[in-house]
């Protein structure tokens, strides 16, 4: 009897894998975290006998899409390397608050860890050099009609600051040419248009908002391209977007 598995595997050899992450689910395993972690789910199924099961870098809990993992030492090390020389390009899909005028562009601008909140990350003074480039994919506008659909709950100051101060948004590719936590969510807060969702950057009232339409951050990382760690091959994987996000981006049709 086989059982269903429950990691979504794009590819893999004998070296790596990858996969489609889901949103919701953390990859490391904390003392917060009660749900299963990816990182149980890779030793469960793949029996990878690796520190954090061989997995070489992470995404948040609630961005979806593409993840690499190691099946032995010397690949993880590889990768790693591949990594901290920036030599892998990652590229991400986002949908931003308001309207980003610029075609493309780069935020270059330092991140460290917020000094008053712990939890989040920030833009400040002697942090760490930190760069993203973007492009524009699509600018929307919301149809006013769809937000007198979202339900008899919404107040009426509500539905006055929806339409003052959230019916713009932009569709944005992301290429962050560096590796800091939190870096594209960080970035796009900074220059004024936080990912649609993101509880941590947005502010309360524009999250409490966003969740009537739009289930988590709209954060995914659509694609990876580095080189195979034994062959030296340049190798190129991409996710579509996830389904929840999908159904989401209905809401401007």
């Amino acid at each position: 009897m086989t059982t269903e598995s429950k990691l979504n595997i794009i590819w893999q050899d004998d070296y790596l894998v990858v996969l489609n992450k889901p949103p919701y689910v953390s990859v490391n395993i904390s003392e917060t975290e009660k749900e299963t972690t990816l990182i149980e789910l890779i030793s469960e199924e793949l029996k990878i006998p690796l520190e954090r099961a061989g997995v070489i870098h992470r995404l948040d809990k609630n961005t979806s899409g593409v993840l690499l993992v190691a099946k032995d030492q010397t690949t993880l090390e590889r990768m790693q390397a591949q990594f901290k020389a920036r030599e892998v390009k990652k590229t991400y899909l986002a949908l931003a608050h308001g309207n980003i005028e610029e075609a493309d562009g780069e935020i270059n601008a330092p991140i460290s860890r917020n000094p008053v909140n712990r939890e989040k990350f920030g833009v400040f003074e002697g942090g760490r050099d930190s760069l993203t480039r973007f492009e524009v994919k699509e600018r929307m506008k919301m149809d006013m009609s769809k937000i007198e659909d979202m339900g008899d709950g919404m107040k009426k100051k509500e539905r006055e600051f929806y339409m003052t101060e959230a019916l713009d948004y932009t569709l944005v590719t992301l290429y962050p040419q560096t590796g800091r936590t939190h870096q594209i969510r960080v970035h796009l807060k900074f220059i004024h248009h936080p990912i649609v969702g993101d509880e941590v950057y947005t502010g309360k009232k524009l999250y409490r908002m966003d969740h009537r339409w739009c289930p988590r951050q709209f954060l995914h990382a659509a694609g990876i391209t580095f080189k195979h760690p034994q062959s030296g091959e340049e190798m190129h994987f991409e996710c579509e977007l996830a389904d929840d996000l999908k159904k989401a981006m209905e809401i401007f049709k």
